[in-house]
């Protein structure tokens, strides 16, 4: 081992890639240099090593890449909501309660959806649905009587007439006011059915919060009502007599807000709405604040848009305490408290796994001790300029060499250069450059033109995943995720790299990464070995990604595996479903795949017709062509 490797180790591997600061607890590395994983923050005692996960994967003959979720984080997360607004609720003498409802929208995956229902059950963890479909799913995993769920969204009157079905079956389902065309629809179908109704309004606040996802709050907000037609819901419920039905006040500021003093402002403004609405006579009961609760993508605890400047213990005493203030100076009873979180549950609960394909090193091709026999002047002055470069001089030798390689390729481009000459050119800037780089590491202060000089550089790791499918927010909002290899790390990381996907597409990339200054543009990664597989994980992956993702290039569904960790230490796999295939991907874009084999077996009919191929051959590649239909739509070993 050299020295360079026993002077590396894994306390400066977890500074490196922040794994304390993100992992929320979760995450470790060993003494071995793997990346641990543990259901109960900061309890590594029985963490499990994540690199014998992927063994046990491919023994179960399932490929990179995987989307591993971690279950119990999942009860951990939930557990964690709710014992905190607990906590909250008792040590402020709260008179109310909360409930949770979880939004299906952030993962609407059957396995995540139940075992939501499933651990939140002791705490009558509930669902919200934004659509008839989310409703019909939530109808259908839903089991306790005492948990709520909230319908959002646009309603047609199925959508209505489900809600109200629900509230037949006993379920505490309140059917939300997002515009004022729905209430005389829902008064009508409940007269209907004969059926009483729990209303809730959401409200468009005047406040607003920063942040990627934020314009769903504010006066310009999309959904909602503002309070001229609030006024006027109440009157029309005034009119038929069914004022008492109106139950529940709802916002939404933002699905990932970064800054506690946002959220105060909202729960003191929606708490001033809920005051006025038991002022008109409406049954208050509810007080649903919708999401934010924000997840630290980061591990930078601030109010950046990847971050949160809070913990969860600290947002549930300020959203009571927001709630009390208001409340008590008008004597209103206190409401039970709703919060739609859905980021915070699931976000650390799923990780993206993957295999690096190849690497393509951005180096110069060694140059020639001295320059051929009528070399261009060109040519001959970025030469000069390259042996005249020293750290006083490197600002005015960039310089040089950009105006230089310009004038080579613009003589290569009038035909007075050969392709050749026009190489060397190449591969002498290229030198000058990494030259530079060096000298830039030693330099107190970077000139700006030299600051994305280490990013120009860097080495390309292409993986085997597709950003569009996996992880769309990267490439569609410039969302950060943590990304780090989960092995290795007790050696030196001595390349810096950004990461490319299989997809064909020039976006198919992430050359954005966390950073405690804000954010980095390139990686460090290890050198790959021969005959040796590199794992990097992608984290904190379970909210949204696995919806949001498209069909780029066909790629289709990644497998996925479930798998509890034990308080032995072991690990149990519990659930698993491969990921697409060809034929399933090719389905989904409307191909018929019967179809397509016998069009084939025909084109390769008439190749052996024309002597192009023997029958032997043909049935060969027919086999071939029946193998890629059933075929992972991923890159396989």
């Amino acid at each position: 081992m050299t020295p360079t490797l026993e002077r590396w180790t894994t306390e400066r591997s977890t500074e490196l890639y922040g794994v304390r600061e993100w992992g929320a607890g979760f995450f470790g590395i060993s003494q071995s240099g793997e990346l641990q994983v543990t259901p109960e923050p900061g309890n590594f005692t029985n963490a499990v090593s994540i690199p014998e996960i992927i063994e046990g994967i491919q023994e179960r003959g399932l490929d990179m890449p995987v989307l591993l979720r971690i279950e119990n984080i999942l009860g951990t997360q939930i557990s964690l909501l709710n014992n905190s607004f607990q906590s909250a609720i008792d040590s402020l003498n709260y008179r109310g309660s909360y409930l949770g409802a979880y939004p299906i929208k952030v993962n609407q995956q059957q396995q995540v959806v139940e075992a939501v229902t499933r651990h939140g059950k002791k705490y009558h963890h509930g669902l919200e649905a934004g659509s008839k479909a989310e409703l019909i799913a939530a109808m259908g995993m839903l089991r306790d009587p005492e948990a709520v769920l909230v319908c959002n969204g646009y309603k047609d009157e199925e959508y209505i007439d489900l809600g109200l079905h629900a509230t037949q079956l006993g379920f505490k389902c309140v059917l939300v006011v997002e515009m004022p065309g729905e209430l005389p629809l829902i008064i009508e179908r409940s007269r209907a059915l004969g059926v009483e109704p729990i209303l809730g309004v959401r409200v468009k606040l005047s406040a607003q919060a920063n942040g990627l996802w934020a314009e769903s709050g504010g006066d310009r907000s999309i959904f909602g009502l503002n309070a001229a037609q609030i006024i006027e819901a109440i009157d029309t419920l005034k009119a038929e007599e069914m004022l008492g039905s109106l139950q529940l006040l709802h916002y939404h500021l933002g699905s990932q807000i970064p800054n506690i003093r946002e959220i105060r402002n909202a729960v003191a403004e929606a708490a001033r709405v809920y005051a006025g609405l038991v002022a008109e006579g409406a049954g208050m009961r509810y007080l649903d604040l919708g999401g934010g609760l924000a997840v630290d993508y980061d591990g930078t605890q601030t109010n950046f848009m990847s971050s949160r400047n809070y913990s969860v213990d600290e947002y549930s005493v300020d959203v009571v305490e927001g709630v009390m203030t208001v409340l008590d100076e008008q004597n209103i009873d206190h409401p039970i408290i709703i919060t739609e979180s859905g980021r915070a549950l699931v976000a650390y609960y799923s990780m993206l796994l993957f295999n690096v394909l190849d690497t393509a090193r951005f180096e110069p091709e060694t140059l020639p001790e001295t320059l051929p026999e009528g070399t261009s002047i060109h040519i001959q002055h970025l030469y000069d300029t390259l042996e005249a470069l020293n750290l006083r001089n490197v600002q005015e030798s960039f310089n040089d060499i950009l105006y230089y390689r310009d004038q080579v390729r613009q003589a290569f481009s009038q035909g007075k250069l050969s392709f050749r000459e026009r190489a060397l050119g190449d591969s002498v800037f290229w030198e000058t450059i990494f030259r530079i780089a060096r000298f830039a590491k030693d330099m107190p202060s970077l000139p700006h033109e030299l600051e994305g000089i280490t990013q120009a550089l860097s080495d390309i790791y292409y993986c085997n995943f597709s950003v569009f499918q996996s992880l769309p927010d990267s490439w569609a909002i410039g969302q950060l995720f943590p990304i780090m290899p989960v092995h290795r790390l007790n050696e030196t990381p001595t390349r810096e790299g950004l990461l490319a996907d299989i997809t064909c597409d020039c976006d198919g990339k992430i050359d954005r990464f966390i950073d405690s200054q804000g954010v980095k543009r390139t990686m460090p990664l290890h050198e790959l070995k021969d005959s040796e597989e590199y794992y990097l994980g992608a984290f904190l992956v379970g909210a949204y990604q696995e919806t949001l993702g498209d069909l780029h290039n066909l790629l289709g569904d990644t497998n996925i595996v479930t798998v509890r960790i034990r308080d032995n230490g072991e690990f149990v796999f519990v659930g698993e479903l491969e990921g697409d295939t060809v034929e399933d991907i090719l389905s989904y874009v409307e191909y018929d795949t019967k179809a397509l084999l016998r069009r084939f077996r025909k084109t390769a009919e008439t190749a052996v017709q024309h002597g192009q191929i023997t029958p032997i051959q043909r049935r060969d590649i027919l086999q071939a062509y029946k193998n890629g239909l059933q075929g992972y739509t991923y890159f396989e070993r």
